[in-house]
């Protein structure tokens, strides 16, 4: 009670919360439960509306919100107090903050884009807890926009030589899980020279964080991170032979276990190194780990020792398949096969299914093949799936029926989940290592009668493909199929495979006993009843055979044709008429034609293979090796070296496209306009001709150049210039004074690159710019890029930003400047007023300096609805009604900028219809704003009329 008591009267403690946590824990009924959730959740929701909340209070109010949302209480406000708090100086306050946005808000959220601007100054902040909170969030809930605006800044901290240890771990596995989520947000090759050089930094963590995200980007980028491998190499030799660690990082005397594993997986994505050196060093590491004969006192000290060693072996075998080590190592492994541990019979199993994936011949594994058949039976999942990938790896020519038996004969007992694994592969083996195919048929006819509802139609297709192919086999599979069907249980994977043989092969049996015309019907007909209208739909059409290879059966078909005719199912029924109407010809030279002997199969990949290679992807690390034996592995060499070969290079390969596509890869940048105006160019598509690569420039007219920008003052996207070889998109949001614009560049030209590429856009005294994409200085022919840049309303824009961009096409030079829509009314948002409220806001305002006013002509028809629609396009909420004149447009906003802070705007748009003139009145808190934003609205009016 002591303690208690002590307990609650910490000053830093939420009395309060710990008071509702009590009486929630007290309620014995979800009713009461229900009850005092309800009555604190109106509590809560009356003290947000008081605006002298101070941060402890909200934190307190936030706690409690968070705990009823982890009970699984729907909480649908509190989220905009929870992002306030990230804003506080406070160490407590920012925590509760983050830790209520983590789990409150999801990528998707309206908010999400709020918390970015506190997350990005907590980065830059000093404090290093501020620093690991942020990187948390992005981590935890980072979506694709945020990742976009903020993996610049997560990659300065993961590079920068100031930050701590603490918080360059931290942020080098927050680009680990952005690039996990968005692959195409890392620009990996870009980064590896910087990278790279951290794999040596003193620190073991840092560099833990680092190979991780290593391992990861080095699987797509190897060629950039290939210069790891010495670093790698290195610090393996300093860790494991010379002992060189930090004694904290010693797990039960095991150095660094799990850096250890991850730097040699990393190793084994390149090829085994030609320095002498180099190799050297990995093999004295790989000798020290193999030859440890240190025993382990505990369960913890055995993991750590297994896996660094297990990991050892695999790069062992990787490196060289014929080295005492890996005679070495199989020895390892028979001993673990019988281990007690789950978990090392599992690797052990695994392992050397990556020895017979590469090693040559496969003697050195066959000692151990009866222990890996009992392993079938061994009461883990886990086990019994290795000890079948094991016994499919190591199969041969020699061994094959014996294991083919005992798959067959386990086949029966085997889990539900596995079955259609195993089909899949005894299918393969019995094909691959048939001496004679009669074997091969007697194994898939026992297939399908053990486990047919687990054998896929691509096994029965397989064997009408090779049984066609080989007309020896002919016979002997038709008659077995044949006596198959005669008996009582007969599944219907088999009553399609004889549908196909007796049709097409049923003559060459026909002397044998038991094999004449009406017994092969018979047999067919009888499952006719209990099959699938999509077998029966196959019978049919073997019937229809009948009638051409044996005449003396076709009254029988013809009757049951005839009782066809009227059933229900339409495909039979159409099948009945047609055919009948076919065998009813006064000639049989059309049945001749239909019922041709099918010529033989080409040649080609077994589809078998193919459905089992989509069951062993993998859905983690990408292994260097893959399940199947040699063959499998020089098979998926081949196809990767096929795959790597066939892509040429950059610009041939886009030479090859007709005609440049342009195509907006930003999801977050997806509001469009929902009509845009017909003079504007669809950022989908261009429809100019192809060009030659000695076109010369020809720049577009000013006129065409002020058109596109005055209707995107309007839109949120459209073409900003355009001419014979490059448009230029541009696509823009906005939130508050933040706002984020994308530049799509797209190269015209079909069979010449855009060279010497350069884009700048700076920073004004009113618009702070920051670049979040950069791009390359050469746009390939036919293709579109695209950058990214984040703006900051400073104050009010008196100027436009301005982008200049420079290239050159073969020897023409072009150079551009072109202004962007980035004008003080994108900075603005709507805001809803009743009548009253708007002229009384109006008249409080008054007249000049903070009114502006301009008349001016029309230059077209006054469309009142277009002008009146002219507002809403601006960001102001237009407020029909409000104002006497029906053809008057009234809106009203906020302006919003760093400096400023929220500035009040009202509009008012008289159209005189008579004189064909336009008043604007804009009336604003602050002076500047009023001035811009009337002439801003003057400029859209002009260009919509």
């Amino acid at each position: 009670m002591e303690s208690k008591s002590k307990f609650f009267q910490n000053s830093n403690t939420m009395n309060g919360l710990v008071k509702f946590i009590t009486e929630l824990r007290a309620c014995r009924a979800r009713d009461l439960e229900e009850k005092r959730i309800n009555k604190e959740l109106a509590n809560i929701r009356s003290k947000f509306k008081d605006s002298t909340l101070n941060g402890y209070q909200k934190k307190k109010y936030v706690c409690k919100l968070l705990y009823m949302y982890i009970l699984g209480w729907d909480v649908d406000f509190g989220h905009l107090e929870a992002v306030h708090l990230l804003n506080s100086t406070k160490y407590s306050e920012k925590q509760i903050g983050y830790l209520s946005v983590t789990l409150m808000l999801n990528e998707t959220h309206e908010l999400a884009r709020l918390v970015v601007n506190s997350i990005r100054k907590d980065l830059d902040d000093h404090n290093e807890v501020f620093n690991c909170l942020a990187l948390h969030a992005i981590a935890n809930m980072g979506g694709r926009e945020m990742s976009e605006s903020l993996v610049h800044e997560i990659y300065k901290q993961f590079v920068s030589g100031s930050r701590s240890h603490f918080v360059k771990k931290k942020a080098g596995l927050t680009l680990l899980r952005i690039y996990r989520k968005f692959p195409e947000v890392i620009p990996g090759e870009e980064w590896a020279p910087k990278i790279l050089p951290i794999l040596e930094n003193d620190n073991p963590a840092v560099v833990m964080s680092a190979v991780n995200l290593v391992v990861a980007l080095a699987q797509q980028y190897p060629d950039a991170y290939s210069g790891c491998v010495t670093r790698i190499s290195t610090r393996l030799y300093k860790i494991i032979v010379k002992n060189e660690y930090p004694p904290d990082y010693a797990y039960y005397k095991v150095p660094a276990p799990w850096l250890l594993v991850k730097m040699l997986r990393l190793l084994q994505y390149y090829p085994p190194p030609q320095t002498v050196a180099v190799l050297d060093e990995i093999l004295a590491s790989l000798n020290k780990i193999l030859n440890n004969s240190e025993k382990t006192k505990n369960a913890q000290q055995a993991n750590a020792q297994n896996a660094v060693l297990i990991e050892a072996m695999n790069l062992a075998i990787h490196i060289d398949t014929h080295s005492s080590l890996i005679n070495q190592s199989i020895t390892l492994l028979g001993g673990f096969l019988n281990s007690k541990e789950t978990n090392m019979r599992c690797l052990a199993l695994e392992t050397m299914a990556h020895i017979a994936a590469l090693g040559d011949p496969l003697s050195s594994l066959k000692p151990h093949q009866a222990t890996v058949i009992a392993s079938l039976t061994d009461k883990d999942i886990s086990v019994r799936r290795r000890a079948l990938d094991l016994l499919y790896s190591m199969c041969d020519v020699d061994n094959a029926r014996e294991i083919v038996a005992e798959l067959l004969k386990y086949l029966t007992t085997a889990d539900y989940e596995i079955r259609e694994e195993m089909v899949l592969k005894i299918a393969i083996l019995a094909e691959k290592f048939a001496t004679e195919y009669t074997w091969y048929i007697d194994v898939i006819m026992r297939l399908m009668t053990t486990a047919g509802d687990h054998v896929s139609d691509a096994v029965w297709h397989r064997v009408v493909h090779i049984t066609t192919n080989n007309e020896d086999l002919r016979e002997y599979a038709t008659y077995t199929v044949l006596q198959a069907l005669k008996e009582p249980a007969c599944h219907e994977r088999i009553v399609k495979l004889g549908g196909y043989l007796l049709g097409e092969f049923g003559h060459v049996i026909v002397e044998s006993p038991g094999c004449s015309p009406i017994d092969q019907f018979m047999a067919l007909h009888s499952k006719f009843g209990i099959c699938m209208p999509a077998t029966r739909s196959l019978l049919m059409s073997t019937y229809l055979k009948f009638v051409n290879l044996f005449p003396e059966i076709k009254p029988h078909i013809v009757e049951l044709f005839k009782s066809l005719v009227h059933v229900l199912d339409v495909e039979l029924q159409q099948r009945a008429c047609e055919y009948l109407a076919i065998i009813s010809l006064p000639t049989e030279t059309l049945l001749q034609a239909v019922c041709e002997e099918m010529p033989h199969f080409p040649e080609r990949e077994s589809a078998l293979l193919v459905q089992l290679h989509k069951k062993l992807q993998d859905t983690e690390d990408v292994r260097t090796w893959t399940i199947g034996g040699k063959d499998a592995q020089t098979d998926l060499t081949s196809r990767r070296f096929t795959s790597k070969a066939a892509q040429p290079p950059a610009d041939s390969s886009e030479r090859q496209r007709p005609q440049a596509k342009i195509v907006d890869p930003i999801a977050a940048l997806v509001a469009a306009s929902s009509s845009p105006a017909s003079g504007a160019q669809d950022l989908l598509g261009v429809d100019e001709p192809a060009f030659g690569a000695s076109v010369r420039p020809e720049a577009a007219t000013q006129t065409a150049i002020d058109g596109w920008y005055a209707k995107l003052l309007t839109k949120p996207s459209g073409v900003l210039y355009e001419d014979n070889v490059i448009q230029i998109g541009f696509k823009s949001e906005y939130q508050a004074q933040y706002g984020r614009i994308a530049i799509f560049l797209g190269n015209k030209l079909t069979v010449a690159p855009l060279t010497q590429f350069s884009s700048i856009l700076e920073s004004t005294d009113e618009m702070r710019v920051a670049l979040l994409q950069p791009l390359g200085t050469a746009i390939p022919a036919a293709t579109q890029l695209h950058q990214m840049y984040n703006v900051e309303c400073v104050t009010v824009p008196q100027t436009p930003l301005v982008l200049s961009i420079s290239f050159s096409v073969g020897e023409h030079p072009v150079r551009l400047s072109l202004k962007l829509p980035t004008v003080a009314t994108k900075f603005v948002a709507p805001v809803e007023l009743g009548v009253d409220d708007f002229f009384a806001r109006w008249r409080q305002i008054g007249g000049p300096p903070r009114e502006a006013q301009a008349v001016f002509s029309a230059g077209g028809v006054i469309d009142v609805k277009a002008s009146k629609a002219v507002l809403s396009s601006l960001q102001f909420a237009s407020l029909e009604a409000a104002d006497p004149n029906p053809n008057n447009g009234v809106g009203a906003g906020i302006f919003t900028s760093g400096q400023l802070g929220k500035i009040g705007c009202l509009v008012r748009v008289e159209p005189s219809l008579e004189h064909q003139m336009f008043r604007v009145t804009v009336r604003a808190t602050n002076e500047a704003v009023a001035a811009k934003v009337c002439e801003q609205v003057q400029l859209a009016l002009v260009s919509s009329t």
